[in-house]
């Protein structure tokens, strides 16, 4: 009450007031993050380890057995898992939700350190990644050319795109996903060699010798001092041809006398396809503090600054983007708030015939949200699909309490006294009410504060964008409110309101009101079966809602991105893996109308043992797998992501009864609440011997 006493009379106070939510909103709003999930602590840790060449069962022997043996020391590890498989051990780490990941994060690295003392000689230190929300690709840039090999194009993106990132505001990058790292391989001759006599250690042993850095000397010549390099690394693939294997006495023997010298790569482990085309790309990573829309807007805005460091037949595409789920969320909520608003001053207008009532409403709402959103920056929160879903929750509430206020101005109004009078005590009439409202709502938010974990991280931001909008609703409707009706609203045109009631023609909404009045008196006299049918139409709700509506965290998109996992039988070659491939593309392509997907994204086989932090973003167990991503543009095709997975899987039981799918989580949305698991539903057997679990695993 005394509230609205001071905004009546400190209007200027107030409406400076108002002016400054709206420029520092407008402020907030441009430094605000915007991205797709809030702050989510996962409480993951993933360490990967590469050893070139090594089996799975050495692999797990020498290397996850002694990681495992110092990482039970970590603090709050609730599980280890590993996955073991030719040339490399990514091993995850889950902790109790609560666990400060920062420490955890520190303890892994000191125990990491500890073990690689016990790892086979030439081991190199594993990667730690901690898994969140920015560990994820937010989309693809994918590199193509009509004449360049895949090793050329590789090269291109390591060592021309990939640093250029740094220029690129909150964006980074992994190793390229396709190709092999240059290698330049000599290849001997047995037979030229063995009427040497020499064995492959010598050529070996030669060729290291003639070829490693040394530090450079210095001369000094009167009063100048020249640095003096040592010629010791070939600068050229032509120059190891030159490399003496044998000298002394005898015939001095050259590596050109026994081989020949290429400019190639390691043997091929795996292809990234594109489009059906062998390719490469690199997955853009935001980084942890960086806004995901932001990100997408600054790498797309570089794409012509990163063409231009490339050759003329180079051609690159950023695709997959993530950042369009925010995007839609962000113009959910405009169009809802503007509906909203706009919706609620037509039926005041439409009931009570205010324009200028109206026009009141409209401008409650914003001024609510905005106060939200300055709140929502202060608290170090960002704008993702929890807070917007707050938001857009909160609208609701707003728009009943915008129209509950008119409309009991208006009713004072009727009473004929004087306009700042009818004006106080309207609200004040309503204030009482509509706080206990306010803390009725509130106190709805509570649980949320009491939640620890990923829930805590994933509710409390709609909790408080909830928050922030009631209260900013309540203390604009106490103060904004009763300004604008004194400096709008004109009590005279609504008197002839209650002169309507004693004469036979009466207004729509006093029509209404008579007949809920009727509608009221009828019910007060059969209030046993009111209620009782009440209690009876609750429990049927509840009973169809539980047998019908599903439940789940986050609702499903239908973005028109999937992904899909390839099993071809076990062993089955890398190029043999690829046919399969190209024929469950095709499989899809028949269940969609022409040129329905706008894009093909695949990658077969394993990552190379050179970049040991891939198979984090896209893990694969040996050359008999591939991963499939699908792009599909929605104007072609319309119809349901789940209705087309299912054609695919009935196709690919049909035509190739051989292969193995599952789809997997795509969105960035569905791959963090999965937590990096490549399925919903996960299934741990554990036996004595493999073998045992293998043969249980099987039965299931």
């Amino acid at each position: 009450m005394n509230l609205i006493r001071f905004a009546l009379r400190k209007p200027i106070m107030i409406m400076v007031g108002i002016i400054a939510i709206a420029y520092f909103s407008f402020t907030a709003i441009q430094k605000i993050n915007v991205d797709i999930f809030p702050k989510v602590e996962l409480p993951v840790i993933y360490i990967a380890m590469p050893y070139g060449g090594l089996s799975p069962a050495y692999m797990d022997g020498f290397m996850a057995n002694e990681f495992q043996k110092v990482l039970i020391f970590v603090s709050g590890v609730k599980g280890i898992d590993f996955k073991s498989i030719q040339g490399f051990t990514l091993m995850k780490l889950t902790f109790y939700p609560g666990t400060d990941m920062a420490q955890a994060s520190a303890e892994v690295s000191t125990q990491v350190s500890r073990a690689m003392g016990f790892l086979p000689p030439g081991a190199v230190p594993p990667q730690v990644v901690r898994f969140d929300g920015s560990s994820l690709p937010i989309g693809q840039l994918v590199f193509e050319s009509p004449q360049r090999s895949i090793t050329e194009l590789q090269t291109l993106a390591l060592t021309k795109i990939r640093p250029m990132f740094v220029n690129i505001p909150g964006a980074t990058a992994p190793a390229p996903f396709g190709g092999n790292i240059r290698t330049i391989v000599v290849k001997v001759n047995p037979e030229l060699m063995q009427s040497y006599g020499l064995s492959a250690e010598e050529v070996t042993t030669a060729i290291a010798r003639n070829n490693f850095p040394s530090p450079a000397g210095n001369i000094r010549i009167g009063d100048q001092n020249l640095m003096s390099p040592v010629n010791t690394i070939a600068k050229g693939p032509e120059e190891f041809l030159n490399i003496p294997i044998r000298k002394g006495s005898g015939t001095t023997v050259f590596v050109r006398d026994i081989g020949t010298v290429e400019d190639a790569a390691d043997g091929a482990t795996g292809y990234a396809i594109i489009n059906g085309k062998r390719s490469v790309y690199l997955p853009v990573i935001k980084k942890a503090d960086a806004s995901t829309l932001k990100v997408v807007d600054n790498l797309k805005a570089a794409i012509p600054m990163l063409k231009a460091a490339l050759p003329e037949d180079v051609d690159i595409k950023y695709v997959f983007d993530q950042s369009s789920y925010i995007q839609r969320s962000l113009e959910n909520l405009i169009h809802e708030g503007i509906l909203g608003a706009l919706l609620t001053g037509l039926m005041v207008f439409l009931f009570l015939k205010d324009s200028r009532g109206s026009l009141i409403v409209v401008l409650t709402i914003p001024i609510a949200i905005l106060s939200a959103v300055i709140m929502l920056y202060m608290f170090g929160q960002t704008i993702n699909v929890m807070t917007l879903s707050g938001l857009a929750l909160a609208i609701g509430i707003l728009v009943d309490e915008a129209t509950v206020t008119i409309e009991n101005i208006h009713q004072h109004f009727e009473m004929e006294k004087p306009k700042q009078r009818a004006i106080l005590d309207a609200l004040v009439e309503i204030s009482i009410p509509k706080l206990l409202i306010l803390f009725c709502i509130l106190a709805v938010l509570i649980p949320s504060f009491m939640m620890d974990g990923i829930p805590r991280d994933m509710f409390m931001p709609l909790s408080m964008a909830v928050a922030f909008s009631m209260i900013a609703s309540f203390i604009v409707s106490q103060t904004f409110v009763p300004i604008m009706a004194n400096w709008l609203m004109k009590p005279g045109q609504f008197h002839h309101h209650k002169i309507s009631l004693h004469k036979k023609k009466l207004t729509s909404f006093e029509k209404f009101k008579r007949r809920y009045l009727i509608s009221i008196r009828y019910t007060e006299k059969r209030k046993g079966l009111v209620i009782t049918s009440y209690f009876l139409l609750v429990l049927l709700i509840i009973s169809l809602g539980i047998s019908f509506i599903g439940t789940d965290v986050m609702p499903t998109s239908n973005s028109g991105d999937i992904q899909l996992r390839i099993v071809a039988p076990e062993g089955s070659r890398l190029e043999k893996t690829e046919d399969y491939l190209k024929k469950v593309t095709a499989l899809v392509e028949k269940q969609l109308p022409e040129n329905a997907i706008k894009i093909s994204s695949a990658f077969v086989g394993l990552q190379p043992s050179a970049t040991a932090i891939n198979p984090v973003f896209l893990f694969t167990s040996a050359s008999h797998e591939a991963v499939l991503q699908l792009s599909i543009d929605q104007e072609v095709y319309d119809g349901s992501m789940e209705a087309l997975k299912e054609k695919i899987r009935n196709g690919v039981k049909n035509e190739i009864p051989e292969l193995q799918i599952n789809f997997e989580p795509m969105e960035l949305v569905e791959k963090v609440m999965s937590q990096g698991a490549m399925t919903p539903l996960q299934v741990k057997v554990a036996a004595g011997q493999l073998k045992g679990a293998v043969g249980f695993a099987n039965k299931i």
